[in-house]
This record gives C-alpha cells, structure tokens and sequence, in this order.
C-alpha cells in the first residue's frame, strides 16, 4: 500500500503537524506501507517533530503563506495564481508516485484534488469544524469570498471517496453525506506515564497554542484581566505557550493591564508534558477548532479544562463528562468565573482531574489507528473514481 498526505507544512509546533507526525509514525512502525508527505510551504525549514526517517517528503514551493500581508485584492490574485501552480505540481506528483490513497489535508487543494486521474482513491481529512471560514467575522471582499468558499465546501466534500471529520458534533454540521466519517485524533499517553500526571496543586493556569486570531489569547487575557481583580486570585499565575503574528500584541496588552506578574507568554517546548504536569488545569479561548489536541493532552495529564464552548470539540470531549467546564462561546465574564471557581477549590480540581485521565480511554491511539487502518483498507479494496459528485455510489 502507498499512501501520500498532502498538507501545508510540517515545520510548526501546531496539532495538525503533531497528529500526523504521530500518524505516520504509528504506520511506519505497524505497517509496511510507503508513505509520503507533500507540502506547499515548507521552504527548505526542517520538521519540528520527528517524523519517521522512512517517510519521504516533497515541498512544491507554492508558498501560499507569502501573500498574508497583501492587500485583500492582492490576496485573492495570489492565491489564484498559486492555486494554478499547486494544480499543476501536486498533479505531475500524484501522477508519477501512483499512490493508492491520497489523503488531503489542506483545504487549498480540496477543490481539485478529486479531479487528479491518479488512480489513487481520495479522503479528504478536515481539521477545522464546517463554519472555520466565517470565524473570523471578516467583511468586504474577503467576507463574500469566506462565504462563498463555504458554500462550496459543502459541494466540494461530496466528491471524495470519504470525508473524515473530528466530531459528531461536525458531522451534524455538514447534513446527511453518504461519504462522511468521524474520527477522532488519538489522546497520547504522556512519554513516561504516571510521571506527568499533575497533582492539581499548583497555582498556575496554562494555555497552549498558536499566538492568532483562532487560538483567541486576547479574549483570555481579557478574562485574565477580571481574575486578578479579585483580591482572592492571590499568587495564581497564567503561562501562555506559543507563537506567532500576535505575541506582540499580546505582550502589549498584559503590559497595558498590568498583569506583567502574573501572566508569561512563552515560546513553545518540546516537552510540554512537564509544562502540563506542573499545573492546576488548562484553559481554551479558541475562536473554532476542528479537534482540540491541547485539549486531550492536557486532560491526559489529568488537568481539568475552563473553555468556551466553541466549534467544535469542547462538547465532545468534555461536554457532562465533569472533566470541565464549558461557558458560553465568548463570555469572557464566564470564562474568568470559571477560572475562579476552578482556583477557588482544590477538591474540585481533583475531582475534575480523575474524570479527565478518562480521555486516553476514549481516544487511545490504538482505536483510533484500527478506524484509520479499517477506512484504508476499506476504500483501497474498491476501483478508484466510484463516487458520483454528489457522494453517491455510480455502480448503483
């Protein structure tokens, strides 16, 4: 069997690029398929997880993330001209590899993929939750062209051989496709298990992600802010893991509010396990996500979570399990009560806390890999190009 992921990069320290180092990793040691990944943004920057020294990889150049500073206008010419030359690369490669399976997991190349006569079968693998385009709230020409890709992704997902998405609450989402699966990422197990599990005594609250709009930080300091205006939040601190377009901004804001000794904003670590194990529980402020990896490992350390109740993830993983506590999407008032309830209660935290080890129960890595490796088998047994445009099955 040949498999090829196709993605943006593998250099950053996001859950995208850790689920499918650990992906490729679980199937280079379990299997003895020939895996590739090909990239669109790489440019010549090593990967920042292991990935398996078997697996090969192809940067394109297509370099997508060069024409974030344009302006609108410039933005979409940009991406139309580099969406023509993905086209035409990601094609003479699918062409010469003769893959099986071509799984996409970048939403760039999901409109024409399908369209590449391979050979190979097709899965598209969504990482986002169905209305990722219209978090951002953005208007204008960018706002119509959000709406519009979002109308057609619903067109674009019945053309695959499966669409993989993270949560039952996705699947909802997206109506009754006949081609659509859910499957989870897996809950890793800490590297050394019993060492990372947190005691839930420290007073430190941790959050993990990338320093954007998604990820939401600005909401959290803001919440942050309410905290540490009651005299009871004492010596609690926030220590915020990440990178990106928005530490600026961010370190701005703690400094304006005057939160400097309280909240520390630090770049991301390798061992992130000792980060978690060090603190009482976790909190999330994301905008959207399509399957919170933060959210799993932390609980697997046995923290305990506060999160708005964004899409999507939240309900699935916590929602009435009491490993958490979810508050209305972007109630910033509510998130810092939760906090505060959370810091306020010691046998609470602990209670949470045995509810949250539950996670790697439920999202094993080797469950999830036996739904994986059972799709797999499933679709690569089938000749390739049996899907109608409209999911359905054309021997019918």
């Amino acid at each position: 069997m040949k498999l090829i992921y196709c993605t943006h990069s593998i250099c950053n320290p996001g859950g995208m690029e850790r689920v499918l180092c650990n992906k490729v990793s679980w199937l280079a040691s379990h299997t003895g398929w020939e895996v590739l990944i090909v990239t669109t943004d790489q440019k010549g920057r090593p990967p920042f997880y292991p990935f398996p020294e078997s697996v090969r990889r192809i940067d394109m150049g297509i370099n997508y993330s060069d024409d974030n500073l344009r302006t609108p206008p410039g933005k979409i010419a940009g991406y139309l001209a580099k969406r023509r030359k993905h086209r035409k690369a990601l094609t003479e490669i699918l062409m010469r590899e003769k893959a099986d399976i071509v799984v996409s997991l970048y939403p760039s190349e999901s409109s024409f993929i399908p369209d590449i006569r391979d050979g190979s079968r097709k899965v598209l693998e969504l990482h986002y939750c169905r209305y990722f385009r219209l978090q951002y709230g953005r208007k204008g020409i960018l706002g119509l062209a959000d709406r519009f890709r979002t109308w057609q992704d619903g067109r674009i997902v019945r053309k695959f051989d499966r669409f993989v998405v993270l949560t039952q609450e996705d699947r909802g989402y997206w109506g009754d496709l006949p081609n659509i699966e859910v499957i989870p990422n897996a809950a890793l197990l800490p590297p050394k298990e019993g060492r990372y599990v947190s005691d839930v005594s420290a007073h430190r609250v941790i959050a993990v992600g990338r320093l954007d709009y998604q990820k939401g930080f600005d909401r959290l300091i803001d919440a942050w802010r309410i905290v540490k205006s009651d005299p009871a939040s004492g010596d609690w601190t926030l220590d915020i893991f990440g990178q990106g377009e928005w530490k600026g901004m961010l370190q701005e804001m703690t400094d304006r509010y005057g939160l400097g000794g309280s909240v520390s904003i630090h770049a991301p670590v390798k061992d992130i396990w000792q980060e978690y194990a060090g603190s009482a529980f976790l909190v999330m402020s994301s905008h959207y996500e399509g399957f919170p990896m933060v959210m799993i490992e932390a609980m697997s350390c046995g923290l305990p979570v506060a999160t708005f109740g964004y899409k999507c993830g939240p309900e699935d993983i916590i929602g009435g399990k009491g490993s958490g506590i979810i508050v209305r999407e972007g109630d910033t008032e509510a998130l810092a009560g939760a906090m505060k309830r959370l810091m306020s209660d010691v046998s609470l935290r602990r209670s949470m806390s045995r509810e949250a080890l539950k996670v790697t129960e439920t999202y094993s890595e080797a469950a999830v890999m036996e739904k994986w490796m059972r799709l797999f088998r499933s679709i690569a047994a089938q000749p390739a190009g049996l899907m109608k445009a409209d999911g359905t099955d054309k021997t019918e």
